[in-house]
């Protein structure tokens, strides 16, 4: 299989890393970070001009016609420079619901808000105690003549409180853990009956808490079919696991480049620490990590657009797995091989393996994926 990239592949990653090595030293991000929304509307139109933000829909709804490997190499590059901006939730989350569960109508009134930079979207899924099972919703949706009225609470939605719209999951009908019965719903956050609470993650990035009371939307705003949500909540899913992996690929890249740069000039004992074996020895076992992972993110990247869904999700279960694994590995090896610099805020190092742990935790840490890559009948590619 030919894993090189073509002639517009690299002309994109090559203005990708450009842009970012431009526009993303680490005191510049602080800087973002102290926006009122916690990152730069300037760069975002910067993304838009460039075309990021179109990439992967197609031309006749206004975008670029890109597919994964694209969005595979944004992702990295979003990882490398600990960008702050809203592309996976917007971009990728909330086009996917678009692409794959949107009306071609509804998806050439969205698109171009998105493709130029006006409309972000946020996609509320986790409620009280659902942790990652994607079937385990409580908001619900009652029938309001032609249109619905839902009900109910999201957690920890990605930029939530920066989103114009909001993609919700919601039960129409079935017990709280039934697969039958969810219906996602596409609302307009400045709605009636909405309200956000917005506040830092750990990691940086911006998240919200939202309450749906009494919102009412019209029988337009459903994506996919009523009632039978869940199969495209999981295919969109899966392919935001495949770009965070791809994005984890991009920090832990960073993690091991600023290890091994400390440890060739980083002096003790009269010598420089690069030079003891034993240390060349765990930067090495780093590198293997971050190549396992790289591998598993292409291998996820690949199986994105797989439309057996068994198939897929095994697929993206492997590569969540390894890259938990890997996340982890490098980042605690950078920390320890940096010493007490590593620990602190005004170092980088840590806020990239902050980011890479918080990735292992979003939509399922590779426990809980390796637990259900074995009720599936497991994978020999996760072994």
């Amino acid at each position: 299989m030919d894993f090189d990239l073509s002639e517009e592949q690299r002309l994109l990653k090559d203005s990708l890393d450009r842009l970012i090595g431009d526009r993303y030293a680490f005191e510049q991000r602080k800087a973002y970070a102290q926006n009122a929304e916690g990152w730069s509307r300037e760069l975002w139109r910067q993304y838009a001009e460039l075309g990021l933000l179109g990439l992967p829909f197609a031309e006749a709804d206004g975008g670029s016609g890109g597919g994964p490997v694209e969005t595979m190499l944004v992702m990295e590059a979003i990882g490398r420079g600990l960008v702050l901006e809203p592309y996976f939730a917007t971009v990728v989350l909330g086009g996917g619901f678009l692409r794959h569960g949107g009306n071609a109508e509804l998806r050439r009134e969205v698109v171009p808000k998105i493709a130029d930079g006006s409309l972000i979207l946020a996609f509320g899924q986790t409620e009280r105690n659902s942790r990652w099972n994607l079937a385990d919703v409580m908001t619900r949706a009652r029938r309001d003549g032609s249109g619905w009225v839902l009900d109910g609470e999201k957690g920890v939605v990605l930029y939530g409180d920066s989103a114009g719209k909001l993609i919700v999951t919601a039960r129409l009908g079935g017990g709280q853990r039934d697969r039958e019965g969810i219906g996602v719903f596409l609302v307009d956050a400045a709605a009636p009956g909405i309200s956000r609470r917005g506040y830092p993650t750990q990691d940086g990035l911006r998240a919200a808490e939202v309450t749906l009371a009494g919102v009412r939307v019209g029988a337009d705003a459903v994506l996919g079919e009523p009632g039978a949500g869940l199969p495209l909540v999981e295919r969109v899913v899966d392919e935001g696991v495949a770009a965070l992996c791809a994005e984890a690929v991009g920090a832990m890249a960073i993690m091991h480049e600023l290890t091994v740069e400390y440890l060739k000039t980083r002096r003790q004992f009269g010598r420089e620490i690069g030079s003891f074996q034993v240390l060349q020895h765990r930067a090495v076992d780093m590198l293997i990590a971050l190549e396992q992972a790289r591998s598993m993110a292409m291998y996820a990247t690949m199986m994105a657009a797989e439309e057996n869904a068994t198939e897929r999700r095994d697929a993206i279960s492997a590569a969540k797995i390894q890259i938990g694994r890997s996340g982890k590995f490098v980042g605690q090896q950078a920390i320890q091989l940096h010493g007490g610099i590593g620990m602190t805020m005004e170092y980088k190092v840590g806020h990239y393996f902050k980011r890479v742990t918080m990735i292992d935790t979003i939509f399922g840490d590779a426990d809980y994926h390796l637990r259900a890559l074995a009720r599936r009948g497991g994978s020999p590619i996760a072994t």
